[in-house]
């Protein structure tokens, strides 16, 4: 049945309001306080939900999910969403077409045309940064997980081995099959057929439309001849390969937007960390309610609750630790949302030599060597030191759950009696004296656990590992250090963080899009967690994870999940620290805020609107 497949997530609502005489300051301009800001606002290259916050409303998608719906869509960029009944899936599940929609104009007035559809997706997939979303793309188009995978099976080495850093061919004879290659393999999978976009499959993939609505803003439709005039690829066969994962701030789209959305990027403050949204007054649709929209990175807890009490921010974030503030904060309502989400601490196996927290990268009690997470005893100590209970009853205040792995509870292939680390600081103290041989135990480390800044549950964690390491041997010394979150990002990219806290949304409401991430050689996390555990997951979990994904009947999915995740378990591959339940705090006159367990951001911009009770 097709529940079995997607099953149904119940999500909750608790609203609690507080009266209060405050009055509105600005009826038409809404201000969220976050922590953090975008990592960058390339739908190519961004896959963080700071970036997706804003993405999802300076562009369209070709449709989206129908309110808190996440199996149900409507059109938006398309006219249509596309069904074996309406004839617009077709040949088993693997052809997808979608009929665009006329007289919609980019921020920049230039109207909107299938071909800005096609040229989205294409200039995306050569793009296909390292780390970055589009691995979902190719793998349903084309049956791969990277470009560079494709262009090795197809041409028999892989791009990287072709391309310069700069974007140059290493080697010009193979030009030739470059081109051929995008002529015969990419530009086929998507054509123009007048007005509709035929999307071709490798094969049959069920959450494809997931891939393509609104949150999934990595297809975000942008306009072909902006990105050709701003210096993108410029959409010909001939020397595409220049394009082929950028760096960061290298991409003409890293600051820059031209979307069809509600909103209009006015703003990007990366010294204040803020975001200033303008409403689209030329919008084709229902245009938004407010004028303007601001996001605001403010990493101090204290600071978001004194301009929330002010009256100036309508949301803010509150970490779970302050919950009991509720009770004082007059004018305020929350709501107590689930999203499909986990929170684990991942370990890098092969730490970049270049990372600045090795300290003397010597197992020697001042630092470690970069395979210091290959061990797996130390990482088996490392999960038997953390303190679940307390994390979830005293930091979380309740509002979160234990996980085994990294599945939620929400998805399938979730089981809550998987096996599970206990906190157990005698176990933690024999793994630590068997790992490197001794070594650890003899010689002692010391180790950087790295959250993004103004995390405060994500710090608290790392402060709970600290504590209880550190008293079992004086010589383990363990330091911590929030950084802002793009310089996260790029120092996680780059394989230079020893260990992180790290949240992630799910993509898709299936497996897959979790267990690959954290668990697959080519997945974003697992991909960052160096040269050891990619030679670790090809061996043990990448054919698990490839059989599970293309395993159609849902008891043997079940159950091949669950063997992934007792894999997980043996060796200590991550900390499941908890799946949150979150709090979202807002003054009492805000109205019409829905919530989507897949969101990537905290407010639905082109819909609320601010009114006095």
């Amino acid at each position: 049945m097709k529940k079995n497949f997607y099953l149904l997530i119940i999500i909750f609502c608790l609203i609690t309001t507080f009266t209060t005489n405050a009055q509105i300051k600005d009826p038409n301009t809404y201000v969220l306080l976050t922590i953090g800001e975008p990592d960058s606002l390339d739908p190519g290259y961004a896959y963080d939900s700071h970036s997706g916050e804003v993405l999802t409303f300076v562009y369209n998608n070709l449709i989206a999910y129908e309110g808190e719906n996440i199996f149900k869509f409507i059109p938006i960029l398309a006219t249509a969403v596309p069904s074996k009944e309406n004839g617009l899936i077709t040949n088993d599940g693997k052809t997808y077409i979608f009929p665009i929609r006329k007289g919609v104009f980019f921020h920049n007035g230039n109207e909107l045309n299938p071909e800005d559809v096609e040229y989205t997706f294409e200039r995306n997939i050569l793009f296909d940064s390292v780390g970055g979303p589009y691995w979902m793309i190719i793998g349903a188009l084309f049956d791969y997980q990277t470009l560079n995978e494709m262009v090795a099976s197809k041409i028999g080495i892989p791009l990287t081995d072709l391309v310069n850093e700069d974007g140059s061919l290493k080697n010009q004879e193979y030009a030739d099959r470059l081109i051929k290659f995008y002529q015969e393999e990419i530009d086929p999978a998507i054509e123009v057929d007048n007005d509709k976009v035929i999307f071709h499959l490798a094969k049959p993939f069920a959450p494809f439309l997931n891939l393509l609505s609104k949150y999934a803003y990595w297809s975000s439709i942008m306009d072909k001849q902006t990105c050709i005039e701003w210096g993108c690829w410029d959409g010909k066969a001939d020397e595409w390969w220049k394009y082929y994962n950028r760096k960061k701030e290298s991409s003409p789209l890293f600051d820059k937007t031209n979307g069809t959305g509600p909103f209009i990027l006015a703003e990007w403050d990366r010294t204040q960390q803020k975001v200033v949204l303008k409403k689209n007054q030329q919008y084709w649709g229902e245009k938004a309610k407010l004028e303007q929209v601001i996001i605001w990175g403010v990493d101090e807890w204290n600071t978001r609750r004194a301009m929330f009490e002010a009256g100036d921010a309508d949301q803010v974030y509150i970490p779970t630790q302050y919950i009991q503030q509720l009770e004082n904060l007059k004018g305020s309502q929350f709501y107590q949302k689930e999203r499909i989400t986990v929170t684990n601490l991942q370990f890098n196996w092969t730490i970049n030599k270049t990372s600045p927290f090795l300290g003397s990268a010597q197992l020697d009690g001042n630092g470690i060597p970069p395979d210091f997470f290959t061990d797996e005893n130390c990482r088996r100590a490392f999960c038997y030191a953390f303190d679940y209970e307390a994390m979830i009853n005293d930091v979380l205040q309740g509002y979160g759950k234990r996980i085994a792995s990294v599945l939620p509870s929400d998805l399938l292939g979730y089981n809550d009696q998987l096996p599970r680390y206990e906190y157990d600081l005698i176990k933690a103290k024999e793994e630590f004296q068997k790992a490197w041989g001794g070594k650890i135990w003899d010689k002692g480390f010391q180790v950087t656990l790295a959250y993004d800044t103004g995390n405060e549950v994500f710090q608290t964690a790392c402060e709970i590992l600290k504590e209880n390491i550190e008293s079992l041997n004086p010589r383990f010394k363990i330091q911590i250090q929030g950084i802002q979150w793009p310089s996260f990002l790029d120092s996680f990219k780059l394989g230079q963080l020893p260990a992180i806290v790290i949240s992630w949304i799910a993509d898709y409401p299936d497996p897959h899009n979790l267990i690959f991430s954290h668990y697959h050689s080519n997945g974003a996390i697992g991909g960052a967690q160096g040269e050891g555990f990619a030679e670790f997951a090809k061996n043990n979990l990448n054919h698990q994870i490839d059989a599970a994904l293309i395993e159609t009947n849902p008891e043997s999915r079940q159950k091949l999940y669950e063997n992934i995740q007792i894999d997980a378990y043996k060796h200590a591959l991550g900390i499941p620290l908890f799946q949150p339940i979150e709090i979202h705090l807002m003054k009492n006159w805000v109205k019409d805020w829905v919530f989507n367990p897949i969101q990537c951001g905290e407010a639905n911009f082109d819909i609320i609107y601010k009114k006095e009770q």
